[in-house]
């Protein structure tokens, strides 16, 4: 498949998006050519998971064995995954249309109801939008109940920043008080607890050579990268109430905003408190906005 490039450019960016290919992000540079996430050759594109972010919806991260029970049934689901899960939604590496763009903005929009074979038993709809202004980098991302029936909803984003700018490794800042624990298959036990110092980053830190792949709670929508000469901040709406934190084997950092907990609607089944596991009612919608702001010499 050839995959058709759009970009918008502003004093501060440059935004390459696939729009065949969910709509991703293939690249976000500053205006100097330096990448702000990782750097992509479209060559190397064969799904999402190679772009520098990608959209996550109907749900974020993984579901346990790719079932769950809402309203009394079980939905079983397509596993994606070598370990028998269903994982991202399934909206990364479809075709999303373009309903509207401008010079320094672009909006797409997604209907479930267009492929017989989504992995999703319940009619949705999606669009999410791009804005450049100033040193902001804006994504809205907006998810919309379409069915005749009630739905579980969750949602995220799933961007690869670069953590090692010049030789310097960023001090990471994340205002969360409580992570939750995983089993052998990064899937949540129980209910959120409250960070240890290996694993907190409400002061500044580096990752140096930690592994993470771990959910937090309780942020306060704030993350921060900072190489000393220059910074980035992602702020994030109150919707995205967890984040998820991943050192990716490219040496590449996730800093993944989303609306749930990893499992939640297995959690929620469970009741398990504060996964925030959400329902839209027919015609509700599920929507926020995550900033990146530049700061410093970029």
């Amino acid at each position: 498949m050839t995959l058709r490039v759009e970009r918008v450019t502003s004093g501060a960016f440059e935004l390459e998006v696939l729009p065949e290919m969910g709509a991703s992000v293939l690249n976000l540079r500053a205006a100097s050519g330096r990448p702000v996430m990782r750097p992509v050759n479209l060559s190397d594109v064969q799904t999402s998971s190679q772009c520098a972010s990608f959209t996550l919806l109907p749900f974020s991260n993984r579901i346990r064995d790719a079932r769950f029970t809402f309203a009394e049934r079980e939905v079983p689901l397509r596993v994606n995954t070598k370990d028998g899960l269903a994982q991202h939604g399934d909206v990364r590496n479809r075709p999303w249309q373009l309903e509207e763009r401008s010079d320094r903005h672009l909006r797409y929009a997604f209907d479930s109801r267009s492929f017989a074979d989504i992995n999703w038993p319940w009619a949705f709809t999606a669009q999410v939008e791009y804005r450049l202004h100033g040193p902001h980098f804006d994504t809205t991302l907006t998810l919309t109940n379409a069915d005749t029936r009630d739905m579980p909803a969750g949602m995220g984003l799933h961007p690869y920043y670069v953590r090692v700018q010049d030789g310097v490794d960023a001090a990471l800042q994340l205002g969360a008080d409580l992570k939750y624990d995983t089993d052998e298959r990064l899937l949540t036990v129980g209910g959120a607890r409250p960070v240890r110092a290996d694993e907190d980053y409400r002061t500044p830190s580096p990752v140096g050579g930690r592994f993470i792949d771990g959910t937090y709670t309780a942020w306060d929508g704030l993350t921060r990268l900072d190489w000393g000469v220059r910074a980035l901040t992602v702020t994030a709406d109150n919707v995205y109430s967890h984040a998820v934190v991943f050192t990716a084997p490219d040496g590449t950092l996730a800093l993944e905003p989303v609306s749930h907990a990893t499992d939640a609607f297995n959690l929620a089944a469970q009741g398990v408190a504060g996964v925030d596991a959400r329902v839209l009612v027919p015609g509700q919608s599920l929507a926020g906005t995550v900033r990146v702001t530049l700061e410093g010499d970029w």
